[in-house]
């Protein structure tokens, strides 16, 4: 009973059934539960804010250390308004008379106000179209960049604003990295803090590369149109706006058409923009755009071109900065031969040449250490500065044989080996002679002389056509060459100049050489930087006897009685060997004497065929002409190789003598039989 009456409804009682449930014998709920000890639980707008400013001071704090890392090592800004002269680089002859000077070119700044609308206008339509509306980079440009890459599935646009594209000009390098990409950034929002849009615009306008030299578009428009920024038309203006998505692509000196393209693209943008009326974009149509030829009028400009970017190449792993120096570079090119090498090209291109299709042509020409003393890469470098010589690679045709006829002689043939001139089938190829006769039995030396295909098919197959791309790639062809049996017949893409290096050793006794262009490097004081002869490696023999012989007694005959006959010179020791590809697509001529080769191509840049020109007719002319101008000034000797004997070893010396040297040497051998003997007279110096 007093446990039943101390449950009842006492207030300590009642107190405590709240927490145990209801009371003993009651039908009352009973009292509610204390709150639990912990903190209060936040409502979803708590929530929101709270991490909200967690993830804020945590970003921030990324964002510090993001910017304190790629900050560091940035450039130096205070010389923001200092323009370093870029220096320059003159080209010597091996005589030691200037070919040409290269360099950046510079001229005063222009004030923004001087210029007409239009031309500052150009830029920003193509270059940056939301230039005056963002802070240093475009967050829409930079999504529309990732969409279209995404998907083309290659970075085939990007989204560099105008400022981004000064900070790169002013203070970075090219170096592609994220890195780079980062401080680009950062420097951009810097200039954007630091100028207004006038100031900056003004900035990369007069700091800008336009190719040809011309930095800044007071330079440009003295180099292109030869007049002053403040007279630039709309036309121009937009041709030189084209310009910055890739100075030597878009470049009106080396492709016009694509030039124009691309100016038609800035001036639709230009009117989208409404820089500039419909009626303007007519106008400047209409308006026909001179471009200055100035820079094509010097001497050697393929050369120069070819041998810039060895130089670069060279003194570029230099640790010094050598690089910010005035250059002087002394050159293997041979100014009067040079000049005897380009009037041959120019003299080609005949209306009887145009009529046949001939449109280009190319001439390299090698003394036997390597040495290129002639190099031409087209018919006019003012129209096309695109380099045949070195940078196009076309099918060598029948020019290609000489390496399976030394194949052949090097597995125990020899000039009298009998053949047989008949139909041939190997696998599905069935090759044909160009006359599509056939001669019967005949030897090997006559095959080669008349360039016999069945025969140079039969004999690539038995020695092994591989064994064929051995001997190439050992006398100096670089290129990759099919092993399919049309390589005997030259379905082989090459260079002049490979060709030239690959033949020199058939005119030097057997040695391999690498034809290179630059003999020293110094600086303007007189330091000298880089000497080919200080690091040149042995020359290794790769013609041995009597298969040297064997081919330079064929390759005479192509001249005194097979293909090579139009490009005989009277009174010289000459062999060679024409070529010409199926459909007349290439011609080629590579000709040599005791120490001198010269290699001649012509064709069209689209490969299309031209009208029966073989490579005893056009390129056997030029190479004529040229050779009937350079031999008089050369020392040069027969082709070694007469009866097979020991090659002796090289002389240290120019193996064609000295150009300075020009009378003083003795009487020049007789000539082989067949041959009339050459001018016993003095020639007359040069200089």
């Amino acid at each position: 009973m007093a446990r039943g009456k101390s449950g009842g409804a006492g207030s300590s009682g009642k107190g405590f059934g709240r927490g145990g449930g209801h009371a003993a014998g009651t039908g009352a709920p009973g009292p509610r539960p204390l709150p639990p000890s912990g903190p209060a639980r936040r409502t979803p707008l708590q929530a929101i804010v709270y991490w909200g400013a967690v993830g804020a001071v945590w970003m921030l704090i990324f964002g510090v250390a993001f910017l304190a890392v790629f900050a560091y090592g940035l450039p130096d800004t205070s010389k923001l308004y200092q323009v370093q002269r870029q220096p320059s680089i003159s080209y010597l002859d091996r005589s030691g008379g200037l070919v040409a000077v290269r360099g950046s070119q510079f001229a005063p700044p222009v004030n923004l106000d001087e210029l007409p609308p239009y031309v500052p206008a150009a830029f920003v339509a193509i270059e940056d179209r939301r230039f005056y509306h963002h802070f240093g980079f475009d967050p829409i440009g930079m999504v529309r960049m990732v969409v279209v890459n995404v998907q083309r599935r290659r970075f085939a646009q990007g989204a560099s604003t105008i400022t981004q594209q000064l900070a790169r000009n002013l203070f970075l390098s090219p170096d592609q990295n994220i890195r780079r990409k980062v401080q680009e950034l950062i420097l951009a929002v810097w200039l954007e803090s630091k100028f207004s849009k006038k100031e900056i615009l003004a900035l990369y306008l007069n700091r800008v590369y336009f190719g040809a030299g011309a930095y800044g578009i007071e330079a440009a428009a003295q180099r292109y149109f030869n007049v002053p920024a403040s007279k630039l038309t709309v036309g121009e203006a937009a041709l030189l706006a084209g310009l910055m998505k890739g100075p030597s692509r878009y470049s009106p000196l080396s492709d016009t058409a694509r030039a124009e393209r691309r100016a038609t693209v800035v001036l639709d943008q230009m009117v989208q923009t409404k820089a500039i009326t419909s009626e303007q974009r007519d106008n400047a149509f209409a308006q026909p755009v001179r471009v200055s030829r100035t820079l094509a009028n010097q001497r050697a400009q393929y050369f120069i071109d070819w041998v810039d970017g060895e130089v670069r190449s060279i003194l570029g792993k230099s640790k010094d900065d050598v690089l910010q120096q005035d250059l002087v570079v002394e050159t293997t090119i041979d100014l009067p031969i040079q000049t005897d090498a380009e009037r041959a090209i120019r003299e080609a291109a005949t209306a009887e040449a145009a009529s046949r299709g001939v449109q280009q042509a190319a001439l390299v020409a090698l003394d036997g250490e390597g040495r290129v003393r002639a190099y031409v890469g087209g018919v006019d470098y003012s129209d096309s500065q695109f380099d045949r010589a070195t940078d196009a690679r076309r099918q060598a045709g029948s020019s290609f044989k000489p390496f399976v006829y030394l194949t052949a002689m090097e597995a125990g043939r020899t000039p009298d080996t009998p053949v047989v001139d008949e139909p041939i089938k190997i696998g599905n190829w069935e090759p044909h002679n160009f006359t599509n006769k056939y001669l019967g039995p005949i030897t090997l030396q006559t095959a080669l002389a008349e360039s016999i295909n069945t025969v140079a098919a039969r004999l690539a197959n038995e020695v092994g056509t591989q064994n064929v791309a051995r001997t190439a790639h050992r006398l100096g062809i670089t290129s990759p060459i099919q092993t399919d049996p049309s390589m005997a017949l030259g379905a082989v893409e090459v260079s002049p100049l490979e060709m030239a290096q690959a033949y020199t050793a058939f005119d030097n006794g057997g040695y391999g050489v690498k034809a290179y262009g630059i003999e020293r490097i110094r600086t303007a004081a007189g330091k000298v930087l880089y000497d080919h002869s200080v690091a040149k490696p042995p020359r290794a023999q790769v013609i041995g006897n009597p298969p040297l012989t064997y081919m330079n007694q064929m390759m005479r005959q192509v001249l005194v009685s097979g293909s090579g006959g139009g490009a005989r010179v009277a009174g010289y020791d000459l062999a060679g060997k024409t070529g010409t590809t199926s459909d007349y697509r290439d011609a080629w001529f590579v000709g040599y004497t005791g120490g001198f080769v010269a290699a001649v191509w012509v064709g069209k840049d689209n490969n299309t065929p031209m009208r029966a020109v073989t490579g005893g007719t056009f390129p056997a002319r030029i190479w004529r002409s040229f050779m009937t101008g350079a031999l008089p000034r050369l020392h040069v000797s027969n082709i070694p190789g007469g009866e097979p004997a020991p090659l002796a070893a090289p002389s240290s010396g120019d193996p064609i003598g000295d150009l300075l040297e020009g009378g003083a040497s003795s009487a020049p051998p007789p000539a082989p039989p067949g041959q009339t003997a050459p001018n016993t007279a003095k020639q007359p110096e040069f200089f």
